[in-house]
């Protein structure tokens, strides 16, 4: 029977493409829905590997992984053995954009959320030194609907969902406030702090990011605050990569995000991780252009592929499949 929903639910999301254009066209906004099959970047899903023998070959480099690919896990009161793997899972979607409410990879229709401001903090959409972007993030178990991996430990479940919505969370717009969340932001808001973000930027560009840089997003600038305020916009498309990375750290900070490491007796079970590990993540674009073809590190540059994603007439509106590295054992 749960076959039999998973490949429903599948061919649903295949075909709510292709009706929900009419509809998507006398909306306001822009965006479509996203397709599983054909808007993804399916060789992102890799490196593969076993324990710490390389399988399979991927786009971009690899995090580190155990080095026995046979893991000893506690079970209740038993144990038992099972292969440690590492692979990178789709497990998340995000919109961007700066109108409350518009649902860009659900075709772009707009949710009535009350009175959650203009998504423009105020400023009218002239030229700007800065910006403001709402984000939405949904849950997105896509290897979970293609039984791709069966192990329930080595992937996330359940249905697509919107798990957080930033117009209903007063910190998002209010870079004070958000220093509940954030206190440590005060210690980065230096020259020599941001400065350092200049090799994490060379780091994420060549291959992946520096961990112990923890407060750098790359080529993007800085995590903190965690709020949709950017400031220096000179590029869309990086403002919006910058509050998507931005939420990532949000919900690894609220604990909505959980992190299995790549290390002995480390992969048996998830754990929680304030500190966001960037290494850990990569994204590729779904809207409005999807990029099929390759996904990039977290701070990674966009010079190389944002130039044919990021058109003079776009409204602002973008949405990323954000990959996560998985290490875990599989029973």
């Amino acid at each position: 029977m749960r076959r039999i929903i998973k490949s429903l639910l599948l061919g649903v999301l295949l075909i709510l493409p292709l009706v929900s254009k009419p509809a998507a066209a006398a909306n306001a906004g822009d965006g479509h829905w996203v397709n599983p099959i054909s808007d993804v970047c399916w060789k992102c899903l890799f490196p593969m590997t076993l324990g710490n023998i390389k399988l399979a070959s991927g786009p971009q480099p690899d995090t580190s992984n155990p080095s026995s690919p046979l893991q000893i896990c506690p079970v209740g009161i038993l144990y038992r053995v099972g292969l440690a793997i590492g692979f990178w899972e789709p497990m998340a979607m995000v919109d961007v954009t700066r109108e409350p409410g518009m649902m860009v990879n659900m075709g772009g229709f707009k949710i009535n959320l009350g009175r959650t401001g203009t998504g423009t903090a105020g400023q009218s959409d002239r030229p700007a030194a800065g910006a403001f972007y709402h984000v939405h993030w949904y849950k997105y178990p896509l290897i979970f609907w293609l039984n791709i991996i069966t192990s329930l430990g080595c992937l996330q479940t359940g249905d697509m969902d919107i798990a957080y919505l930033s117009e209903v969370d007063p910190m998002w717009n209010d870079s004070a406030l958000s220093m509940i969340l954030n206190p440590e932001a005060a210690l980065f808001n230096n020259l020599v702090a941001q400065a350092a973000c200049a090799a994490d930027a060379a780091a994420s560009s060549a291959g992946l990011p520096l961990s112990p840089l923890f407060w750098c997003a790359g080529a993007q600038g800085s995590y903190y605050p965690l709020t949709g305020y950017t400031s220096g916009e000179f590029s869309p498309l990086e403002s919006s990569l910058l509050v998507s990375e931005r939420m990532a750290f949000k919900m690894h900070r609220e604990g909505l995000v959980w992190n299995s490491v790549g290390a002995d007796n480390a992969v048996c079970n998830q754990y929680p991780s304030p500190i966001i590990p960037k290494e850990r993540w990569r994204y590729q674009m779904v809207n409005m252009y999807p990029e099929t073809k390759n996904c990039h590190p977290f701070g990674a540059s966009t010079q190389l592929w944002g130039s044919t994603h990021n058109t003079p007439q776009s409204k602002k509106n973008f949405g990323y499949l954000l990959w996560r590295k998985r290490n875990c054992v599989f029973l």
